[in-house]
């Protein structure tokens, strides 16, 4: 029993490559080509693997992209909570925590989420696998935030300020989609990051 188990862990191991590869390769074609352009061919050549071999891990290009965009806002984030963990003791400034949500918004992956939410907004189907995993995330990103500035939530209008800090950035990052906004949204987080400070107490 034991010795028909072992064979079919590479062949395991080679299907979670191949999927990762389609995941990753839908979210660069979504960033790069849109909704339009992105079809389960597309990225299957991207990703360097057969049409079926893709259809056996996604059935339809809806399956695929909202499962690439789950996929890589799970993998930022925890980029994101590595980064800051690596920093030790001492908690990053504001600014930096700022600038660490910039470019989580500024993302490829921000801009295939992107096209992922045009899409859904006009279609029911895709709307209804996309909200749910939107509201994950969001509650994801709210509470590394707030982890990473040491918020207090119990403290009035501090979650409020929060969560306008992250619709904040975000738009910044819609902002970055057809020309290159950094300096301006360097010059706003730096303010942003005073205001903040004194909304939450942080010295």
């Amino acid at each position: 029993m034991t010795t028909q188990a072992l064979p079919r862990e590479p062949q395991q191991d080679r299907s979670r490559a191949t999927r990762q590869r389609l995941l990753e390769a839908a979210i660069d074609c979504l960033a790069s080509v849109g909704w339009t352009g992105t079809t389960v061919t597309v990225v299957a050549e991207r990703a360097g693997v057969s049409r079926g071999a893709a259809q056996h891990h996604f059935r339809t290009r809806e399956e695929l992209v909202t499962a690439a965009v789950e996929y890589g806002s799970d993998v930022r984030v925890e980029q994101i909570r590595e980064r800051l963990e690596t920093a030790g003791e001492e908690r990053p400034s504001t600014l930096e925590v700022l600038m660490l949500l910039g470019e989580m918004y500024t993302s490829p992956l921000f801009r295939a989420a992107l096209q992922l939410w045009v899409a859904a907004s006009s279609d029911e189907q895709l709307r209804a696998q996309v909200v749910p995993m939107e509201a994950r995330f969001g509650r994801e990103a709210h509470r590394l935030t707030v982890e990473a500035l040491g918020a207090d939530e119990s403290v009035p209008g501090v979650r409020e300020t929060v969560q306008a800090t992250l619709d904040l950035v975000r738009g910044l990052g819609l902002a970055d989609l057809l020309t290159d906004d950094s300096a301006r949204r360097t010059r706003l987080l730096e303010q942003w990051a005073v205001t903040l400070d004194a909304a939450i107490r942080r010295p």
